[in-house]
């Protein structure tokens, strides 16, 4: 808005994203729909209702039932299994039904009649990896309930910030589910998307013919980590420092928990490798073993210079970002209250060389994306970068975007 993007006539948007339905949210839908209205994308995340056990048992009406198997014909999957699949959906989609009203009635009461947006349904926050049936059930439902859909996120096994180890198995895995989304007139989103591999992005672009959505948020505390570590500005190193610090103690009060179980819980598997990860980064790539002891440990990383690529700072930093005070006990994480927004100020406050830093790293990233998923060509990419890389100066780059 200060760049004039909306009097350039600059197409941009506002994702609401990952919108809970279903389950304990139920009871907050007014005021969900009510901090969307100026969002011009919406995510809806069913995996509330269809995790919450204490959901209404609703059989997907019989009528609907055939509707769902008839538009499903052209795939040729079994009867059954759609069936099955309509009837374990129907409550998610119901609620969902619901939540549209709301958010449409919500934008009508802001802007009478403009009440459009796009949307996109998640089904990758569910155990497991998101079958075709459960897909293609998913968006013949919303078909048939008058919810177009722009956007499905299945779950194809990605993890947020590492590449896909296995092309010949993405490939098989995005190259089932496209068929199913373009029968409906619907773009594939990739969720966990950030920090994938020029050969993953490739073939993603290439078989959805860049009809994608690629979630890339994951991306970007990181990239404002490697701005405030580059800088020059005292305050700047200052709150890396802090950031950096932070993510240090979390992950060994997750590693070495006060209340130690058997076996070890999944977070405390996971923070333990987490700084194996560190210390093999810091090791220059020789493995090197986590002490036993919480003191042990913290003597070693005390010794450590702190980086933007270590595993356990990139596994746990946006936690920071509304952390009261900056602690990290568990009732000072994600504070929604003054404190924890005082907290996010801290972000605001940096320099401009941190600024302009973070900017060009953002905008690199989504180069690197344009290229490789192949909507951009790389000459395009390369002449961008190029100029993307001349301004010296935040205002230079500022100036720039008010004058395109």
């Amino acid at each position: 808005m200060k760049t004039g993007f909306h009097r350039l006539r600059i197409p941009w948007g506002h994702n609401a994203d990952h919108q809970p339905v279903g389950g304990k949210f139920t009871s907050r839908e007014h005021a969900l729909a009510a901090g969307c209205v100026l969002a011009s994308y919406i995510t809806f995340d069913i995996s509330f209702s269809l995790l919450d056990p204490s959901a209404e048992e609703l059989k997907c009406p019989h009528d609907v039932v055939t509707k769902i198997v008839h538009s499903l014909a052209p795939l040729a999957l079994r009867r059954d299994e759609i069936e099955a699949e309509s009837h374990a959906l129907w409550p998610a989609m119901v609620a969902m039904k619901r939540r549209d009203m709301l958010y449409k009635c919500a934008r009508d009461l802001i802007t009478p009649g403009l009440t459009s947006y796009f949307r996109e349904l998640s089904i990758d926050e569910l155990p497991g990896l998101t079958s075709t049936v459960r897909l293609a059930t998913a968006l013949a439902a919303c078909s048939v309930l008058d919810m177009s859909v722009n956007f499905i996120a299945p779950a194809f096994g990605f993890q947020k910030n590492f590449p896909f180890s296995d092309g010949e198995e993405l490939q098989r895995r995005v190259g089932a589910a496209w068929p199913v989304c373009r029968l409906f007139n619907c773009s594939i989103g990739f969720h966990s998307g950030s920090g994938k591999s020029f050969e993953n992005y490739s073939i993603c672009g290439a078989i959805t013919n860049c009809h994608l959505e690629i979630k890339t948020s994951g991306r970007y505390t990181y990239e404002m980590g490697c701005a405030l570590a580059a800088s020059s500005d005292a305050s700047d190193a200052q709150l890396w420092l802090e950031w950096y610090a932070f993510t240090t103690e979390l992950a060994l009060n997750a590693a070495f928990p006060s209340q130690v179980t058997i076996p070890p819980s999944p977070g405390q598997t996971a923070a333990h490798s987490f700084l194996e990860a560190t210390l093999k980064t810091a090791n220059s790539g020789s493995p090197v073993s986590l002490p036993d002891s919480r003191d042990e440990a913290a003597k070693l990383f005390a010794g450590i210079k702190p980086n933007p690529d270590h595993m356990h700072w990139f596994e746990y930093n946006f936690l920071f970002v509304l952390a009261s005070g900056g602690r990290c006990d568990l009732p000072s994480l994600g504070d929604h209250t003054q404190a924890g927004l005082a907290q996010r100020a801290r972000f605001y406050g940096i320099s401009a060389e941190a600024k302009l830093g973070f900017m060009q790293r953002v905008a690199d990233y989504i180069l690197f994306l344009a290229e490789s998923t192949g909507l951009r060509d790389g000459a395009a990419v390369s002449s961008a970068r190029e100029r993307l890389h001349s301004f010296k100066t935040l205002s230079d780059i500022l100036l720039d975007i008010k004058t395109i």
